[in-house]
């Protein structure tokens, strides 16, 4: 079976989406929305084909869209690695043009100690 990994960026937006929705909309709509992200990324596990690449943007990342949200992923192993959850409002070719080598470098590293992790 495909696992999903959230690398610490991932989780990190995901918190901040989870402030910012309590902020403005309350308790149960960041749940409600977090929610969704979360049965997203289950999704995704079951059906990676749901990822969808746009050479526009990436030639190796991923995208799958949540909401308002956009998970930025990378496969390697057959595993999903979660890198980024960036609102629809940003500037996506921008912001990955800027950050994809970080992102594909954070995805090999979280894939390497999820490996070594998986040794006996």
């Amino acid at each position: 079976m495909v696992r999903a990994y959230l690398s610490r960026r991932a989780l990190l937006h995901i918190d901040a989406i989870d402030q910012y929705s309590i902020e403005h909309w309350g308790d149960l709509v960041a749940r409600d929305y977090l929610a969704d992200l979360f049965a997203a990324i289950r999704r995704l596990e079951e059906s990676p084909e749901l990822l969808h690449g746009d050479p526009d943007r990436s030639q190796r990342l991923r995208f799958y869209r949540v909401r308002k949200h956009t998970l930025v992923c990378d496969v390697l192993g057959g595993d999903i690695y979660v890198l980024a959850v960036w609102h629809g409002s940003m500037d996506l070719p921008a912001r990955l043009e800027k950050l994809e080598p970080q992102l594909v470098h954070e995805a090999e590293l979280l894939a390497r100690r999820i490996e070594d992790r998986r040794r006996p």
